[in-house]
């Protein structure tokens, strides 16, 4: 993986690998700013199986073959894989676009395992971005309740705070899913930045990138260009044009520091397990907050309100850099 000799700050993912997972993906990879040294699969979008081939595919053409993906939970602490959402990200997750097959296969250990092993590999350094349902976090916290000493921080794309949700008036897809691990997620005691709703869904694509990804000469860019297609078409009746919200890629900007929150007050965040209307939503005690953001005293939960400036551009830049070029692997 040809990293900048810049780059020192490790990052492990864990995805539901889909469409916007996907843009994640190739902004970690191409990000100088960091280094990705692992991924785990999650289902949401797509099953966890599917979403490892995904991300496999996604890191040979990157030209980051050598990053281990291990597959995770296939279904939810609390319920069954529901089989993804095939009318937002394809039959594949990736727009059904049909990518160059990576050589290599998922590691055999569990996302799990594989976080906890990165978190002794790295102590006191590792990063995780999770961008998908929460169970394999939360899995590992049961399989190792010591994870979050040897864990540097933790960002998610998730939940909602002013925001309506995205599955029901209340859950973002990535809580709902899994409220249970969410809440184990949200009370482990660690570092922890909640990219929600109200952030993602004003960052947006427009059609003139898409384009913009498909005229590069990055091949991993031009796939993503065509995986992209489909997931235009889903949110064309949410902007009214052919675009797409940023959800996954705004939480690993966040986290690499490609994007600054600008209002992201540390506030106590209660996720409802409830079986209830509520179920899934992230309760967001903001009160105080009128005036500017205002940190509730030892609370270590962020959650991103506004950031400097809007992701799009950046995104495109980091991605379509001529340094990150790679050939498309053979079947």
């Amino acid at each position: 993986m040809n990293v900048p000799a810049t780059a020192s700050a490790p990052v492990f993912l864990d995805c539901d690998t889909g469409v916007d997972d996907s843009l994640a993906l190739a902004y970690l990879v191409s990000s100088p700013a960091v280094r990705l040294v692992g991924v785990g699969t999650v289902s949401g979008n797509t099953s966890s199986e599917q979403a490892a081939r995904n991300s496999l595919d996604l890191l040979a053409l990157l030209g980051a073959a050598e990053v281990p993906v291990a597959i995770g939970a296939r279904d939810h602490l609390a319920k069954a894989y529901d089989g993804g959402v095939p009318h937002i990200h394809g039959q594949n997750g990736v727009g059904g676009v049909d990518l160059p097959p990576s050589p290599h296969e998922p590691v055999e250990v569990s996302a799990a395992r594989l976080l906890i092993e990165m978190s002794h590999e790295h102590t006191g350094d590792l990063h995780i971005v999770a961008i998908g349902p929460l169970t394999n976090l939360a899995l590992a916290l049961r399989e190792d309740p010591t994870l979050p000493s040897r864990i540097r921080a933790v960002t998610i794309m998730g939940g909602a705070a002013r925001a309506p949700g995205n599955i029901t008036a209340v859950a973002e897809a990535n809580i709902g899913n899994d409220p249970e691990a969410a809440a184990a997620v949200v009370e482990a005691g660690w570092d922890l930045t909640i990219v929600p709703l109200d952030v993602t869904m004003e960052n947006v694509l427009h059609e003139e990138d898409r384009l913009a990804l498909l005229a590069s000469d990055v091949p991993a860019a031009r796939a993503l260009g065509e995986i992209l297609d489909h997931y235009f078409d889903f949110y064309l009746p949410t902007y009214g044009t052919r675009s797409s919200a940023l959800h996954d890629p705004l939480a690993a900007a966040v986290a690499a520091g490609g994007v600054t929150p600008t209002v992201a007050p540390r506030v106590p965040v209660v996720v409802d397990t409830t079986d209830g209307p509520g179920r899934g939503q992230t309760v967001v005690d903001l009160r105080g907050q009128r005036l500017g953001a205002v940190d509730h005293p030892g609370v270590r939960t962020r959650v991103v309100l506004a950031t400097d400036r809007q992701l799009g551009p950046h995104l495109l830049e980091v991605i379509t850099a001529p340094t990150r070029r790679a050939v498309p692997v053979e079947g």
